[in-house]
């Protein structure tokens, strides 16, 4: 074989190993792909319980700030509600004989237009040297200023009570007298010789009133 056939074939054997260089597979790192992906896996497992605890212990921490302000929340309401009722009896108490003061003066205006009324024209007119047109205006006087206290009364939450016709109660009223009367059943309220007054729920002033009794109860009595 002469050179130049041997230098053809060490030529192509050349040509070979360099393309069978060429397209051999790169060595693979599938291995270590996995190791570094567990590695960092195992990382973020640790970060997210590290994140997870301080959480806890933030909201454990504002748990026990929340119930702490919700118990602060709690007496102060407590106190502003006994400082409020406090100031409110020192008000009523303050304020009550005020308003005793107006339903005892509405009593006596009643009264006497009560009297001007039982008293004959002629008679009022010679015990007050006045015309009966002028007895009527100051009556009507009375009346308007009557009005105007049982408005100022009805402002301040003050009402007299209806009790005639009812069974007589002994929170609201005592009883003054008695009377006969076999339409009503005994221990009914005939009659209010004075009118009580209500104040919201409260008895502010308590009625005198006249109740039925059956002559049959008296005579057992006797």
């Amino acid at each position: 074989m002469d050179d130049s056939i041997k230098q053809a074939l060490l030529s192509r054997f050349q040509a070979y190993l360099d393309s069978a260089g060429a397209e051999a597979p790169e060595p693979r790192t599938e291995t270590a792909d996995l190791y570094s992906l567990f590695v960092e896996v195992a990382g973020l497992r640790s970060e997210v319980r590290t994140e997870s605890r301080l959480v806890k212990e933030a909201l454990d921490q504002f748990r026990g700030v929340f119930d702490m302000l919700q118990a602060s929340q709690a007496t102060v309401q407590q106190e502003l509600d006994r400082a409020r009722s406090a100031a409110r009896g020192q008000a009523d108490a303050a304020l009550r004989p005020l308003l005793l003061d107006i339903v005892d003066l509405r009593d006596r205006l009643l009264a006497a237009l009560r009297l001007a009324a039982a008293v004959r024209p002629g008679w009022a007119g010679r015990l007050l040297r006045r015309p009966a047109s002028d007895g009527e205006a100051w009556q009507e006087g009375l009346r308007m200023t009557v009005r105007r206290l049982d408005q100022v009364l009805l402002d301040r939450r003050v009402a007299p009570m209806q009790l005639v016709g009812l069974p007589f109660d002994p929170q609201h009223a005592r009883v003054v007298a008695t009377s006969a009367d076999t339409s009503a059943a005994d221990g009914t309220v005939l009659e209010e010789v004075r009118a009580g007054f209500l104040w919201d729920d409260q008895v502010l002033r308590t009625a005198e009133v006249v109740v039925s009794k059956s002559a049959t109860g008296k005579g057992e009595r006797a």
